[in-house]
């Protein structure tokens, strides 16, 4: 078998969909008027993704408001003040605060996969988010008539329908995003909060069988946002042997933008299992210049002397643009870069003699 490549997700939206995202959020355009502009980003960002000789497709999170708040898109029953993301730039991000229960998406991941599954016919992989980020939006000072036992009952419910809905039509892999992973080592070095969030996205694996589990994945990264990320400070060392441990049979690790790659792939190779398929982060998002095939082969032979070919892939270290507004990466920047991967593990797997 061929090394697989898979995309994060993300792709920079045209200036036209960024501009239609920014008048349906201030009322001067009607969703009517939205759908048609976001269709055509969308079926532009598949054809470009085709382009690129890429086995995988995504849909670019073209029609997300973003990677993180699509399942909380028009509830009436959140506030704006919830927990604030810093980004090492000094910028911020926002989630909302649940103000009173009970906790039900307003949009599931399979509207998204569905609208791309009608453009391609190539293998679609569908990016969700985590338990674990959304968790956050309950607040610490509990909700009248609402318990915290009774939110994370009905969040767990919740995100199994969103993975679930996304196999039963037919993705070809489910990524949950658990960029708060290496976050939450920053917030709370003791590790108390990462062992909470390993346990909660583990409660909603459970609900899977083995075979599902590995068309699961989880993807960690520092968070790249407008070129900065929020924790690429914390020490993988602190997040990797407990990533390992989460029931799924895909890992995607940001690698790419390390500054001791050789260090990291150690971790990896001292704890992840038989069963798990590692996907290593081999193409930098947040640097504008564009990786070469062969730096990027040099950087899957690497990967290839610590993981056992079998258990080996290849993908981007983030996604291109998690928000609607993040314009930091070009869209043929992106693609150039993709297509770089694309190639490279094509080469790497003819130089190994992979049918």
């Amino acid at each position: 078998m061929p090394i697989p490549t898979e995309p994060i997700g993300s792709i920079p939206r045209t200036p036209q969909l960024v501009a239609a995202w920014r008048d349906l959020a201030a009322g001067r355009i009607k969703a009517v008027e939205f759908e048609p502009i976001a269709d055509h980003a969308l079926r532009h960002t598949i054809r470009r993704f085709e382009q690129t000789g890429s086995p995988v497709v995504a849909d670019g999170e073209q029609t997300k408001p973003s990677f993180a708040t699509y399942p909380l898109a028009g509830l009436d029953n959140l506030a704006p003040d919830g927990v604030v993301i810093p980004f090492e730039d000094g910028h911020t991000r926002q989630l909302p605060r649940l103000v009173k229960g009970p906790f039900r998406y307003s949009t599931h991941a399979s509207k998204y996969l569905a609208a791309a599954k009608r453009i391609t016919r190539l293998p679609v992989k569908q990016a969700v988010i985590s338990a674990s980020a959304l968790s956050l939006i309950y607040p610490d000072a509990g909700l009248p008539d609402y318990s915290p036992e009774q939110f994370l009952a009905d969040l767990v419910a919740e995100a199994v329908a969103d993975i679930r809905q996304c196999l039963d039509l037919g993705a070809d892999s489910v990524q949950i995003d658990f960029t708060e992973g290496r976050l939450s080592v920053r917030l709370d070095p003791s590790g108390g909060l990462l062992k909470y969030f390993i346990a909660l996205n583990n409660q909603v694996l459970s609900h899977f069988k083995d075979e599902e589990r590995r068309r699961i994945g989880v993807h960690t990264c520092p968070g790249g946002d407008r070129d900065a990320t929020h924790s690429a400070g914390v020490d993988y060392a602190d997040l990797l042997p407990s990533l390992f441990q989460l029931r799924a049979g895909r890992f995607y690790i940001q690698l790419a933008s390390e500054k001791d790659p050789a260090r990291v792939l150690k971790i990896i190779q001292e704890h992840m299992r038989p069963d798990q398929t590692v996907f290593v982060g081999v193409i930098d998002p947040i640097n504008p210049e564009r990786e070469t095939p062969a730096l990027v082969v040099d950087r899957i032979l690497q990967a290839a002397s610590f993981i056992p070919i079998a258990q080996l892939g290849t993908t981007d270290d983030c996604g291109f643009a998690p928000f609607s507004d993040d314009i930091s990466t070009s869209r043929d920047t992106a693609f150039a870069k993709i297509e770089a991967r694309v190639r490279a593990t094509k080469l790497v797997s003819a130089r190994l003699k992979l049918a």
